[in-house]
């Protein structure tokens, strides 16, 4: 009970402005008790005013009271004093430079427990309480403590601002909504505040579907990294196994293979994990983005949100695609099969199919890369060193240049009869075949020229469809023209725009089923793009449509 009633003397000999026991107590007529100093000081912050108000029941006094010591309360607290009685709070309750301190407070200020945005100013507990208990407060809005409260009090007018102008992108009170602002677009804050705030939900949702994106992006990269270590194990296992028969004519080839596959093991898994660490940056960006946003949608203080939201720099394009394009092949089995088949012809096969093998390691990409994104220079690296048949050549076609270029003549070649020759359409195909990754590029001049790969098993004889280029299932054609291009694939045209040029540019990736067409002079641009699977080797051809016209495989530096 004593302690009891120790505490209830400490709530109610306390100044309400110090916080701390009473020193000079003085009265207001509303009944308040206060230190003669605090409420003297918070009286001297309203002499502008000229309007007096308590601290505890803003009771209105006019003009400022003239105030006289209470001896009661002053004879009391000096019996007090005797007892040892402190009713200061304890430290934390003080507030530090990174709090917010009550704006009732004086001297040592408390912290705030709540802002009010209306008044606008910051209260602790105990100088809160009107807020609660006083009619006209209690409507007031209460948010978490704040320093910004003076962002949202006009420096024109000194009024709250309410008001949001479209206009000018900018918080206003109503005196400027009189003046200034006067027939701008303007809603309520707590309006464009509801508009942003789905804006921010919006961007919050685009941002969660990529983080979900990325997320699935890095696992399937990581199930590659996984395939392409195995795949990788796997070749060079059998690699060795297969090398290993051929003891010491093989030995140094065997660790050429080794080498190259464990190299390019080494290069594709690095440009995986690269990937894969970008991928995992822009998740983590991506979520700090995401919390940024989060904490912004939960600010109480619309205008604070209004004041904030612009500072969100906009959110960038990703870098990559919604997805990860992983080439639909193998990865290394084939270097095992090319190495079988380099074990069974011994060494003389071995000198010929050196360069299949090393190309067959090179060229294993896990991601596959489009031909678009590719420039000029890097498609050069695919380019094959392609000559023209003698033996398919139509007998009015006169091959030069070492088989690389081809004219068409008015007068019939003499030519010896050939299975493979075609007789009665104006048209010649490549001697070697087309399996992997080939770039070529064809010079042109005169009239019409067809551009074409096709299987080595279209139809000679005759000058049906089964034998010209485009007109069936085992062929597709570019036809060039001074003045338009047509791609032709099984008697289907499609109409192609694009810049004329006499240099024509052909990619192929056979495994993937890409075939890309572009026109070349100062710059590169892609005609025609088929994406179909190739069940075949394909050879290049060309063909004629008027004589004097040439054609040239060019050399490609």
């Amino acid at each position: 009970m004593a302690q009891r009633g120790n505490q209830l003397d400490r709530e109610t000999i306390c100044c309400t402005i110090c916080l701390d026991l009473l020193k000079d107590p003085v009265t207001a007529s509303c009944g308040h008790s206060y230190c003669m100093k605090c409420i003297k000081s918070h009286w001297d912050t309203e002499d502008e005013k000229r309007v007096y108000s308590c601290p505890q029941c803003r009771q209105v006094f006019i003009p400022r009271p003239v105030l006289r010591k209470n001896t009661m309360l002053a004879d009391l607290m000096e019996e007090l004093k005797k007892t040892g009685l402190q009713a200061a709070p304890a430290d934390h309750c003080y507030a530090g430079s990174q709090d917010v301190a009550c704006d009732v407070c004086i001297g040592r200020k408390l912290k705030a427990c709540k802002s009010c945005l209306q008044c606008p100013a910051s209260y602790c507990e105990k100088h809160l309480q009107p807020h609660f208990e006083a009619d006209p407060l209690k409507k007031h809005k209460l948010v978490e403590p704040s320093k910004k409260l003076q962002e949202n009090v006009c420096s024109h007018h000194d009024e709250v601002m309410k008001i949001f102008c479209r206009t000018d992108q900018q918080s206003i009170c109503y005196l400027c909504l009189m003046n200034k602002h006067k027939g701008h677009d303007t809603v309520s804050a707590a309006a464009e505040r509801t508009e942003k705030q789905r804006e921010l939900e919006v961007s919050r949702q685009n941002i969660q579907q990529r983080i979900q994106d990325r997320e699935k992006d890095v696992k399937l990269l990581q199930h590659q990294v996984e395939a392409i270590n195995g795949s990788a194990d796997e070749a060079v296992g059998n690699s060795e196994k297969i090398f290993t028969e051929l003891i010491r004519l093989m030995e140094k080839r065997r660790s050429d293979v080794k080498q190259q596959v464990r190299s390019q093991q080494q290069t594709e898994v690095s440009r995986v994990r690269e990937l894969q660490e970008k991928l995992e940056q822009e998740i983590t960006e991506l979520k700090r983005r995401d919390t940024e946003m989060k904490k912004l949608s939960h600010t109480e203080d619309h205008n604070q949100f209004l004041h904030d939201y612009p500072s969100l720099s906009p959110l960038s394009e990703s870098t990559h695609s919604s997805s990860i394009k992983i080439r639909p092949l193998r990865y290394f089995e084939d270097v095992t099969a090319a190495v079988s088949a380099v074990r069974d012809k011994l060494q003389d096969v071995l000198r010929e199919n050196w360069t299949n093998i090393s190309q067959t390691v090179t060229e294993v990409d896990v991601l596959l890369s489009e031909p678009e994104q590719m420039t000029r220079a890097e498609l050069f690296k695919y380019s094959r060193d392609i000559t023209l048949d003698p033996n398919t050549a139509y007998t009015y076609l006169v091959l030069s240049d070492w088989n690389r270029r081809v004219t068409l003549m008015s007068e019939q070649q003499s030519y010896s009869s050939h299975p493979d020759r075609f007789t009665g359409c104006f048209q010649v195909l490549s001697k070697e075949s087309l399996t992997r990754r080939c770039y070529w590029e064809v010079e042109w001049r005169g009239g019409r020229v067809f551009v074409a790969v096709a299987y080595k098993n279209i139809s000679r004889a005759g000058s049906s469809d089964k034998c010209l280029f485009g007109f069936n299932d085992k062929s597709w054609m570019l036809f060039c023209d001074n003045t338009i291009y047509n791609f032709w694939h099984n008697k289907v045209r499609t109409p192609v725009s694009g810049p004329q040029s006499s240099r024509v540019g052909v990619y192929l990736d056979h495994r993937a089923g890409i075939l890309s067409i572009y026109s070349i002079s100062k710059t590169r641009t892609l005609l025609h793009r088929v994406q179909t699977t190739f069940t075949q080797p394909l050879h290049a051809g060309l063909g004629f449509y008027s004589s004097g016209s040439t054609a040239e495989l060019c050399k490609l530096k």
